[in-house]
């Protein structure tokens, strides 16, 4: 799609265990954005014409692949995978976590050397592992932070983004 055809950015979920997939709906329906929910199976097919299913390989990073090759600066990306996360800021996309943080050129950095250092101390024992269960609050952050990506991604691309 070229930058003439593409009037407004596209939401990409990555929707393996997405639990706010109805949120970036209700946004999306909102605005009048399409959504293209990413997995590797497993969900039911929208009638809907502005919400797609996209089901890729049961790879290890099929669907974040296809995410990256498939959105462009603007577009908003939805995703708990902080390498994909990384990916996608590196496009200029704008990027939300689940539970409504946001992955922006200036936190990316920070973001990645906090997921090697949790997985190095799951790795040696010194940490379980244990991630916080997802919570109303969680939900609540999202949709205000998800709002407030697509209502900036509607204006437009900004000067110092990519």
């Amino acid at each position: 799609m070229s930058e003439a055809e593409k009037i407004a950015p596209v939401i990409y979920v990555d929707a393996d265990a997405c639990p706010v997939k109805a949120e970036a709906m209700k946004v999306a329906e909102r605005y009048g954005l399409i959504v293209t929910f990413v997995s590797n199976g497993g969900m039911r097919p929208s009638r809907d014409p502005m919400i797609r299913h996209v089901v890729v390989p049961k790879s290890a990073d099929a669907a974040d692949d296809w995410i990256v090759e498939n959105a462009q600066a603007n577009d908003i990306v939805i995703t708990a995978d902080i390498p994909l996360a990384a990916r996608t800021v590196a496009l200029g996309a704008h990027v939300l976590g689940m539970t409504g943080r946001a992955f922006t050129e200036e936190s990316i950095g920070m973001a990645v050397a906090m997921r090697d250092l949790k997985q190095h101390l799951r790795e040696t024992g010194e940490s379980k592992g244990f991630n916080a269960s997802f919570s109303p609050a969680d939900r609540s952050r999202f949709l205000g932070a998800l709002d407030q990506i697509v209502r900036r991604a509607l204006k437009g691309p900004s000067q110092g983004q990519v």
